[in-house]
């Protein structure tokens, strides 16, 4: 080994915790100032912390993951990002947590050949669970709706005068900007308030 060791570690979220990932990047011994991090969503590769990487990186310098998925979650882009680092920028990839995912080995057409068919497996995987995440997460949006769950910024408070201004606008007393405006909300606001109220007999 000649060249520099460097580690990534992606989560989603800032809430999310990087721990398990930096302490298996330090098991395996990467100077903690070759280990880049990014709290972003792994749909492509647009993230600060890993363009500085790669940038920095040369040849025959070797970068360790923990798992292909913290790589990224699109198939297309890992399958490009892989062939970009390990075939142009002649970089050695570690995934640690798929000890066939090691280009250091088997360097051979046999071992590529594994190699390849295996990264194609995962990378369709980890996609796959990215679509599933978004399936589940609009099924539980609809499922919320439908029993009435508010999503987005509540609505803003109506005045105690919402009655009277609402009379005064069904007896042509005022326009409906005018009331609306008295209410301090949009004019569709007012309106959609005023039909609500209607429905439910309060006015």
């Amino acid at each position: 080994m000649t060249g520099n060791i460097y580690g990534y570690v992606r989560v989603s979220t800032a809430e999310q915790n990087q721990d398990r990932q930096l302490a298996a990047m330090r098991a395996v011994e990467v100077p903690e100032k070759n280990i880049f991090s990014d709290k972003q969503s792994g749909k492509d590769f647009q993230r600060p912390n890993y363009l500085r990487m790669v940038k920095r990186m040369r040849r025959d310098d070797m970068l360790y993951i923990k798992s292909i998925d913290r790589l990224g979650r699109n198939y297309d882009e890992i399958l490009e990002q892989w062939r970009v680092l390990t075939k142009e920028k002649g970089i050695d990839i570690v995934v640690l947590d798929m000890p066939l995912l090691d280009t250091r080995r088997d360097k051979d057409l046999l071992g590529s050949f594994l190699s390849d068919i295996v990264l194609q497996v995962l990378s369709f995987v980890a996609e796959n669970e990215r679509v599933n995440i978004r399936a589940r997460q609009a099924e539980g949006i609809a499922a919320a709706k439908a029993r009435g769950v508010h999503f987005g910024p509540l609505p803003k408070a109506l005045p105690e005068s919402f009655s009277t201004l609402c009379r005064a606008w069904r007896d042509k007393e005022m326009t409906l900007r005018e009331a609306a405006a008295a209410c301090g909300v949009p004019k569709s606001t007012f309106f959609d308030a005023v039909r609500r109220m209607e429905r439910q007999g309060q006015i």
